[in-house]
């Protein structure tokens, strides 16, 4: 009985999804191969490295197999239109996923004049709530991402 309390123990902290509960769980990559492909999209969009890797972190703790209990995938936990919308095809391949996750991240920054809570809320929640609202919907999962991205961005050393 043991046996089965560890195994279970075990599947909760490395199970898929957001990284397990422990950071550098058993899907975590190689931190300068991320580094490279988040310096790479972030200059093709124009986006601050440090802003993607904040988004990372809080979406997926630099799991590239994360998989949300809304059906988001990936590094940048993008839904599966999304990703179809920015063309990608593998959401776990860690360079489409942050390719395509950049290029939306730089549209909603875009359409909400370089607003970076109103483009992360959106990220979130969808740009649909957002602009029916005219700001940042009070859905406690949407505020709280906003903070989390925003003190982890105000946080990051990662250049």
């Amino acid at each position: 009985m043991r046996f089965f309390a560890a195994l279970l123990l075990l599947g909760a902290l490395y199970g898929c999804g957001a990284g397990g509960l422990v950071p550098g769980g058993p899907h975590a990559m190689d931190q300068a191969l991320l580094a490279s492909i988040v310096a790479e999209n972030a200059r093709a969009t124009g986006l601050s490295p440090k802003l993607v890797h904040a988004m990372i972190t809080v979406e997926s703790h630099g799991d590239p197999a994360a998989i949300s209990r809304a059906g988001a995938q990936g590094l940048m936990q993008l839904m599966p239109d999304t990703a179809l919308t920015y063309g990608v095809l593998n959401a776990f391949d860690p360079q489409e996923n942050v390719s395509g996750g950049c290029r939306y991240m730089h549209d909603l920054l875009r359409r909400y004049h370089k607003n970076v809570s109103l483009a992360l809320a959106a990220y979130n929640a969808g740009p649909g709530v957002v602009d029916a609202i005219h700001g940042v919907p009070a859905f406690p999962e949407t505020r709280a991402y906003v903070a989390r991205v925003s003190a982890a961005l105000h946080a990051s050393t990662t250049i």
